[in-house]
């Protein structure tokens, strides 16, 4: 069955909590589809018309990124996984990223702090997924590789929790591998799982060191919710068209990559039946370690293996 959700603030929260009543109850293998905004709380159906600004239901003191849910699953229990599958994403018009003019500890070593914000306004063609944006006289040309930067469940810990640090249970994973045709495993925590999702992204490079990729609403997100009962997951872990991802958060980053790695060796463990020793041995000459984000205050790393790199 395919549910359709609309772009009305009723739909709209901008924190995690496992308290939060679900807008739409479906079944495992239902399928979602939606519009979302921008990063800024806007949205804008085609050029020249004027963004309308939404607000989050929840009216949290802090607001975080706006993300549309949260949605629960008829049968997910603590223990279970929760598959999201991405059919489809279709970027709108526009975009935005800014960079320098902010307290943040890139800036802070590449000295633009005190500069001036440079916040640059991409114009987005979907048929052509291409990108443009001017700097002076200079007209800039990018491909577009769209993502969802948020996905997420609801955290297990009570109270209300900010959107920006990625964790256990997804989140603002900020990951540029899951876009089209990828799979999203999560540990759920809560019945119904809760599932929530926002924050497009246009393209973003590994690290999206500036702190935004090109923030843009999306005119159609169509993914698939699926409930595994029999597998076991403590992180969330992707399948992509290119090969299995694993992920680590912290706030060091070498914890980050002792997560993610971790994680890939014990997926590599049972999918080829070999030692640890082993798996580490093979994910060595096999595995890339990628930066996800610094900018997110708990940092990501993610273990990407490439189908056929062991044969």
């Amino acid at each position: 069955m395919i549910h359709k959700i609309e772009l009305d603030s009723k739909n709209i929260h901008g924190s995690f909590s496992r308290d939060y009543e679900p807008i739409l109850t479906v079944q495992s293998g239902d399928s979602i589809q939606l519009k979302t905004l921008d990063i800024q709380w806007g949205y804008s159906e085609t050029e020249g018309k004027e963004r309308t600004i939404f607000q989050s239901r929840e009216k949290e003191e802090k607001l975080g990124h706006p993300i549309f849910g949260p949605i629960a699953i008829d049968g997910a229990k603590p223990g279970m996984v929760l598959e999201v599958r991405t059919n489809e994403l279709v970027p709108g018009w526009y975009g935005r990223n800014w960079a320098g003019g902010v307290q943040s500890w890139q800036n802070e070593k590449l000295g633009i702090v005190g500069s001036n914000r440079v916040q640059l306004d991409w114009k987005l063609n979907a048929a052509t997924m291409s990108g443009s944006c001017k700097i002076g006289e200079r007209d800039i040309h990018v491909g577009l590789s769209p993502f969802m930067g948020l996905m997420g469940v609801a955290p297990a810990e009570p109270g209300v929790h900010h959107t920006a640090p990625p964790g256990y249970f997804g989140g603002n994973i900020d990951c540029k591998e899951l876009g089209k045709g990828s799979s999203l495993f999560l540990p759920i925590s809560v019945d119904g799982a809760l599932f929530s999702i926002g924050d497009g992204h246009a393209l973003q490079g590994d690290g999206e060191s500036s702190g935004t990729a090109i923030e843009c609403p999306m005119d159609l997100v169509d993914i698939t919710l699926i409930v595994h009962e029999n597998m076991d997951l403590n992180m969330p872990r992707a399948k992509t068209p290119s090969g299995w991802v694993t992920f680590g958060f912290n706030e060091d980053l070498n914890e980050a990559a002792a997560v993610a790695l971790d994680e890939m060796v014990m997926l590599m463990k049972d999918l080829y039946s070999i030692s640890k020793e082993e798996a580490t041995a093979l994910a060595s000459v096999a595995v890339d370690l990628r930066i996800t984000q610094v900018v997110n205050g708990v940092k990501g790393v993610h273990a990407v293996l490439p189908y056929g790199a062991i044969r």
